[in-house]
């Protein structure tokens, strides 16, 4: 049975493999392997969110749900680098390729980890995530109120999502969940894919 990217514990050995991707406008060279979230390249969608890297901090808490390989915690970290930029995912394989990738570029403000392991004290002054879609609706309801009523007061999240995959959809369900302090807009769509902004006010 082939492992899925949202499994803790993928089977088989890991085997990374070098590819070469842009990141924060630098030609990087990263690790990546079976099992994890598009694993050959920089998928679409994150590279749509990772257009709007402006938009970051340059000091803050930082953290990135469902890191995958890492691209969007790199990109944060190599774009603020007086920010602290938590790096999470439930797939062992993907925090370890993460952690590589963070030694490779010489990162020393990016942390990664199990979502568990976030200290609870912590809030967050940007959100950036390709989040986890194919876990289910449900599933992923759950992850977004968990980790979005950590946000600052004042403070945002990005999250891009595939039009195909629901982002209508979950933008509605964003606004009547976090009707109450939070906004919810769409403040991009390119090649299928919907950037969303969830401001705490």
């Amino acid at each position: 049975m082939s492992s899925h990217y949202f499994d803790e514990s993928p089977s088989g050995e890991l085997k990374p493999k070098e590819i070469t991707v842009t990141l924060a406008g630098q030609s990087v060279q990263v690790l990546t392997a079976g099992s994890v979230f598009s694993p050959d390249h920089l998928d679409q969608g994150t590279a749509v969110l990772l257009e709007h890297l402006a938009l970051a901090n340059p000091t803050g808490t930082f953290l990135d749900i469902g890191c995958g390989w890492g691209p969007i915690a790199l990109a944060l970290a190599l774009t603020s680098p007086k920010a602290k930029v938590y790096a999470i995912d439930v797939n062992e394989r993907s925090l370890e390729l993460t952690r590589r990738n963070s030694e490779r570029l010489g990162l020393t403000n990016l942390i990664v980890c199990r979502p568990e392991d976030v200290p609870a004290d912590i809030f967050f002054d940007q959100i950036w995530s390709n989040p986890p879609i194919r876990v289910g609706k449900a599933a992923l309801h759950e992850i977004l109120k968990l980790w979005l009523n950590r946000l600052s007061a004042g403070s945002n999240a990005y999250l891009v999502v595939q039009k195909n995959l629901g982002s209508d959809s979950l933008q509605k369900w964003l606004i009547a969940e976090f009707a109450a302090g939070y906004e919810t807009t769409r403040i991009d769509a390119a090649k299928s894919f919907r950037v969303l902004k969830v401001a705490r006010n």
